[in-house]
């Protein structure tokens, strides 16, 4: 059973003079991801470095930011795979007070502020999730758009060719209501090409 988290938490560790601003968050994929990490270093332009790690979508990522090699990144990483969670972001941004922690210190300092977090996340089961694609002529796209939308499903792409192409994911349950919702909706013209499903 994979867990995931319901929204953002947040810790605050100062150990010798550095401050370490720790942060979980439910995630949907790497590129959501990259996109959270680009704004905290916009918004934390004088920290020394923003460390992050990923479960999210069957990828992991562990980046240490220029903290030596397998001292943040790896940790943080690490506490997610334990509490077996999945389509959670960690991120610690860390000011540097002027004193060295060492390895071990960055390793337990990296490791306490996403437990700490953690500690005030409220966690949920992953429910799995489908991809679905749907082909339609041109003048169908907003009828399908409007459908997908009621029924509180994420668009992920589309792309525009001979007909237009939507990729959708939503909860496995609610695919078989949706698939009618669209063929009702566009006369029975609307063509499904593939359906995948995978936990989020």
């Amino acid at each position: 059973m994979h867990l995931t988290i319901q929204n953002p938490v947040h810790s605050e560790l100062i150990i010798k003079k550095s401050r370490f601003i720790g942060c979980v968050q439910p995630v949907a994929s790497r590129s959501q991801a990259q996109d959270i990490v680009a704004a905290l270093k916009q918004e934390h332009p004088e920290a020394a470095h923003v460390c992050w790690a990923l479960m999210a979508g069957g990828q992991s990522a562990a980046v240490d930011d220029g903290e030596p090699s397998g001292t943040a990144g790896r940790p943080m990483l690490e506490v997610l795979r334990h509490q077996q969670l999945h389509g959670v972001l960690a991120t610690v941004v860390r000011y540097f007070g002027g004193v060295k922690l060492g390895a071990g210190g960055l390793v337990r300092a990296y490791t306490d502020s996403i437990a700490q977090a953690l500690l005030g996340a409220e966690k949920v089961q992953v429910q799995p999730m489908a991809y679905l694609t749907v082909q339609v002529q041109y003048p169908q796209e907003g009828v399908v758009r409007h459908v997908l939308l009621q029924h509180g499903v994420e668009q992920l792409e589309v792309t525009h060719e001979a007909r237009v192409r939507l990729r959708a994911q939503m909860p496995e349950r609610l695919v078989p209501q949706v698939r009618q919702a669209v063929v009702d909706a566009t006369q029975g013209q609307a063509q499904w090409i593939e359906d995948a499903a995978h936990e989020g």
